[in-house]
């Protein structure tokens, strides 16, 4: 590990809440950031794209996405962030992790979500990874409305950054 740690947000939005909070997380952390993104053809806007992503949900289907542009195995740690759909994971999330889960070396996760929910979905991603993740975080409406969605967001990204620097001590004694 080189004296920057190298760090990718990745994430899956439908309505756009789950980009913007990735977004200010890249930022925050320096970090590369890249979208889950769906094939072609697959609509997730409007009121039926909203069902789509509820049935999605509800069957725990499996979808589609585009190959990803960046090779998790290069960072040292990867963000995953999705929004929580009928008490779980989103699809795309869950499929994206499932795919690239093994090869990353160190994992935090972060929800979107109405209500509630997020610990059913963290849990979700965490086994579609098939990794315990170092810090979570799940961010409701509320937080959003109430203004409370930057505190949230401050504990995370100190969470990661505390963990970054453990690793690169670690590193240096070897």
């Amino acid at each position: 590990m080189s004296e920057h740690c190298r760090i990718l947000v990745v994430y899956y939005t439908r309505s756009g809440t789950t980009r913007r909070v990735a977004e200010m997380l890249a930022s925050e952390l320096d970090a590369d950031i890249e979208p889950i993104r769906e094939q072609a053809g697959v609509s997730r806007t409007g009121a039926r794209g909203y069902f789509r992503s509820l049935i999605d949900a509800l069957c725990h289907r499996r979808v589609e996405i585009m190959p990803s542009l960046l090779d998790v195995s290069f960072y040292d740690a990867v963000i995953v962030g999705a929004p929580v759909w009928a008490g779980g994971v989103s699809a795309p999330a869950q499929t994206w992790l499932e795919q690239h889960g093994t090869r990353i070396q160190h994992l935090a996760l972060f929800c979107c979500l109405g209500i509630s929910g997020s610990e059913r979905a963290l849990e979700q991603m965490a086994r579609a990874a098939q990794k315990t993740p170092f810090a979570t975080c799940a961010i409701t409406a509320r937080d959003l409305y109430r203004r409370v969605d930057g505190a949230k967001r401050d504990v995370f990204v100190k969470r990661i950054r505390h963990r970054m620097s453990v690793l690169r001590e670690l590193e240096w004694m070897t």
